[in-house]
């Protein structure tokens, strides 16, 4: 992918704005969403649009609430990015039309976006097929339900689609949006500003790396929880007739 367009200019040298429009629903995991709006908010020349239902506050998974500023009636219809989070909430958003319809109206975005299970919204509006995407690592199977080729991997660009895996991800997608609205180096500056550096005091960041018996347990304390959210994708599969 040309980094910037079709034509391997930035996006900046086209636009005079950029705008980016980041979905809220009530239990998304907030990093992924504050992660990526920590870059994205020290973007130049580039407005973010929080949005919602309404602008009612949104409570996150873990309990923080974030106060959406755009609704879906007063979105901007050209949008340079669309971004999706993920989280236990994305159940609630599967059963809500409300959401679907308006994330897909907004699918001529010049980029569509999402980090961690934010992806399996992109899918079941219909804006990942014939893409490749990931997910976090236990929903890499979950996202392939709506036919998707998924990739292991931190971050994946297939043309305008880019997608993170799970939750911390959000930070190297978000630098990864830089590079390819900006440039190299403004990604690289921003990088240095918020000192992201990762040295983790372990090496268990991901099934690849940590212990067996750590992935065993991981995995096994959230069986329940994965086999319900198969439960609603194969039903919301069969009820919008997707093949």
């Amino acid at each position: 992918m040309n980094k910037g367009g079709a034509n391997g200019s930035h996006l900046q040298d086209i636009l005079p704005m950029v705008t980016i429009g980041m979905i809220l629903f009530e239990g998304m995991t907030q990093l992924d969403l504050t992660g990526p709006l920590e870059i994205f908010s020290r973007f130049p020349d580039t407005k973010i649009h929080l949005v919602s239902k309404t602008r009612d506050p949104v409570r996150s998974d873990r309990g923080l609430t974030i106060i959406p500023d755009t609704t879906f009636n007063d979105c901007p219809q050209e949008l340079t990015v669309i971004f999706v989070p993920g989280g236990p909430g994305v159940s609630r958003v599967l059963g809500d039309e409300e959401y679907i319809d308006f994330i897909r109206s907004r699918g001529k975005a010049t980029f569509i976006t999402s980090v961690c299970t934010g992806s399996i919204i992109l899918a079941a509006c219909g804006l990942l097929n014939g893409f490749k995407a990931t997910t976090h690592w236990l929903s890499l199977d979950l996202l392939k339900r709506f036919n998707v080729e998924t990739q292991n991997s931190r971050v994946v660009i297939d043309r305008n689609r880019v997608t993170g895996g799970g939750v911390t991800s959000g930070i190297d997608f978000a630098l990864t949006i830089a590079s390819i609205l900006f440039d190299e180096k403004v990604a690289k500056e921003l990088q240095l500003l918020i000192e992201y550096n990762p040295q983790p005091p372990f090496l268990s960041g991901h099934p690849d790396v940590a212990d067996e018996s750590i992935v065993e347990k991981v995995k096994a304390e959230r069986t329940e929880m994965q086999k319900k959210r198969l439960e609603e994708i194969d039903s919301f599969i069969l009820k919008h007739q997707i093949t």
